[in-house]
């Protein structure tokens, strides 16, 4: 099986007639993944890569069914774009472009608890189903069907993560990218739950990284689990007070280092990984 998506999810692009969101396109197709629409106002009516386009979501959502949303668009437009969307009935929206306005994001994960609806995002590379489904802006070479799921806020260590796991023959369920943004429209501790309830997925890698809490806030749920899960902190020598990258990946004394959260996943059970090989190591030490 598979979290979040599979192969029968049907997938609208916000955002298609742009460059971005065009080239994307063409991508996810190629891999399978099933698009049956696209979004761009006032463009109602034309065709990318043989996908319709359309004014409004609600017309995906009522012409074809749509369940599911890949945002490309510009940050400012992200807001208005998700918010339609998940009025609409749309119920995963996975938002690929960084740096949201701390406030347009809140709102946006508000109005989405508030129909059902889980955000991805912003500043995610987006979800992976290998061999199913891809959505977002993910290179599939690195990923082969398996029985490993991973979670990470970070496009490239997913990437590195997954081709360990492919490498060493494990493959993957699913691959979340959470996003690099400061506020997240869904958290670690939520993504895990998900993997714990599929059958598919025999143990987690969950790759965090310096600054923000999101990883502490999943340690209740780690304890919970009976699912092994695997913990690795990006930026173990990151300086304090220095931002990394992404958005939200700043130090600010004591809080946030990659220190502290690897000590607070351990002791609640997580299995500490400090470099990609530690990661097939640690799985056949536990027999997954």
């Amino acid at each position: 099986m598979a979290i979040l998506v599979t192969k029968n999810s049907r997938v609208i692009v916000q955002g298609i007639t742009g460059g971005a969101g065009a080239s994307h396109t063409a991508r996810m197709l190629k891999y399978g993944t099933k698009i049956v629409a696209g979004t761009s106002p006032g463009k109602g009516g034309e065709e990318v890569h043989g996908v319709p386009v359309y004014d409004t979501v609600r017309e995906c959502v009522e012409k074809h069914q749509a369940d599911t949303s890949v945002i490309f668009l510009p940050a400012r437009f992200v807001m208005e774009a998700g918010i339609e969307a998940v009025r609409a009935g749309i119920k995963l929206v996975v938002v690929v472009p960084e740096h949201i306005p701390i406030a347009d994001m809140l709102k946006l994960r508000q109005e989405a608890q508030k129909q059902g609806a889980r955000i991805l995002g912003g500043n995610t590379a987006g979800v992976i189903s290998p061999g199913q489904a891809n959505l977002g802006i993910i290179p599939d070479v690195a990923f082969k069907p398996g029985r490993v799921g991973t979670v990470s806020r970070s496009g490239s260590l997913t990437y590195y993560i997954a081709d360990t796991l492919t490498r060493e023959g494990f493959g993957e369920t699913t691959c979340v990218g959470l996003g690099g943004d400061p506020v997240l429209g869904s958290t670690f501790a939520e993504i895990l739950e998900l993997f714990e309830a599929d059958p598919d997925t025999k143990a987690v890698v969950m790759a965090g990284e310096i600054g923000g809490v999101y990883e502490e806030m999943a340690v209740d749920t780690i304890r919970a689990m009976k699912k092994p899960v695997i913990a690795m902190i990006g930026g173990i020598f990151a300086p304090a007070g220095k931002q990394m990258g992404h958005a939200g990946a700043i130090v600010e004394g004591q809080m946030g280092t990659a220190k502290s959260k690897l000590d607070a996943l351990e002791a609640a059970g997580a299995h500490p990984a400090l470099t990609f090989l530690d990661i097939p190591r640690i799985l056949n030490e536990l027999h997954v």
